[in-house]
């Protein structure tokens, strides 16, 4: 292959990674990001966030006299300024392009499997939501401390995914034949530059070991993938029990849950419909969150297709680098 042939070879190559939501195999890219992560930069970043969201939650305190409200929009700013960091620096978009492609192109598949667990799921939230207590605890919180509720259970189910997703991507680390390399390739800029390899004398490396940043990629992605079906999920299930309250949730059994009047919003919506509603939501975008990664016929069905993409770019990045050798 000639010089001109690799170096185009290799820029497509690039773009075709990216395209599958993994820059950190590109190796301008990882350089980027490591730049990005080195300690003089990230404190840099945190001293950001803090300038910003430290006025943010005391001007937001002073305003509204609730300080519960002022400390969660501090952090919301701070939380926003490392998003930005992260989105441009880190190149966080691409995931999120990803993920959101991936779900959107498998919404036929998502659609059976997510009914498989919504009857059970409304089944419990519904009972809930005509549970006096569940309405009283939700008007005690207020705009802060509801935002804060909405947070943690967000915190937990990122944090049970992460404990969990890297058992997805265990079994990429494979051992490596022409066959299979080849295979990968098909369809994709690197398939001369894989059949060149496996007829040469090129000493295939025996582990496609994926480390550090690259691996990384790869569980961020899925993560992402799996954040958007709960952001959708939790999405849906707020819809259902706005609309659910608003036609069979009557003012006086409000009121007489609650101790006063529901304060009206918009039409036969009101404010604690919305608070419960989000309460609820956020609660079924937790308990989704763990089904997704606990059942297996979800798992086998849905990922399948996320983890054989992800795989292939695994081995086509062995092509990608003999371009560099």
């Amino acid at each position: 292959m000639s010089a001109a042939t690799s170096t185009r070879t290799r820029a497509d190559a690039e773009a075709w990674f990216v395209d599958q939501g993994l820059p950190y195999f590109v190796d301008a890219y990882r350089a980027q990001v490591q730049a990005g992560l080195r300690w003089p930069r990230l404190l840099a970043v945190v001293s950001v966030a803090l300038v910003v969201g430290v006025p943010v939650g005391f001007l937001v305190a002073t305003r509204s006299g609730e300080a519960s409200l002022g400390f969660s929009a501090g952090v919301s700013a701070a939380g926003i300024v490392c998003g930005l960091y992260a989105l441009s620096t880190l190149k966080a978009w691409l995931w999120f392009r990803w993920g959101v492609q991936q779900t959107l192109g498998s919404l036929e598949l998502l659609v059976p499997l997510v009914t498989r667990a919504l009857p059970m799921l409304l089944l419990f939230v519904t009972f809930l939501f005509i549970n006096a207590e569940v309405w009283q605890v939700a008007d005690t919180l207020d705009g802060g401390v509801m935002w804060g509720a909405v947070m943690l259970f967000a915190g937990i189910g990122v944090l049970f995914l992460l404990s969990r997703l890297p058992e997805e991507i265990d079994d990429f680390d494979q051992t490596l034949d022409a066959e299979r390399l080849v295979r990968a390739c098909t369809g994709t800029p690197l398939e001369e530059v894989a059949v060149e390899l496996a007829g040469s004398d090129h000493q295939l490396r025996s582990e496609a070991t994926v480390t550090g940043l690259q691996r990384a990629n790869l569980l961020l992605v899925l993560l992402v993938a799996q954040l958007v079906q709960v952001v959708l999920l939790s999405l849906a299930v707020f819809a259902f029990f706005l609309a659910f309250g608003a036609v069979a949730m009557d003012a006086a059994v409000i009121e007489s849950w609650t101790g006063h009047a529901p304060a009206e919003v918009l039409g036969p919506l009101n404010r604690e419909l919305m608070q419960v509603s989000v309460f609820l939501a956020a609660f079924s975008g937790l308990y989704f969150a763990v089904y997704a990664v606990t059942d297996e016929t979800y798992r086998q069905q849905f990922f399948t297709s996320i983890t054989d993409d992800l795989q292939r770019a695994v081995s086509a990045r062995i092509a990608y680098r003999s371009l560099g050798e």
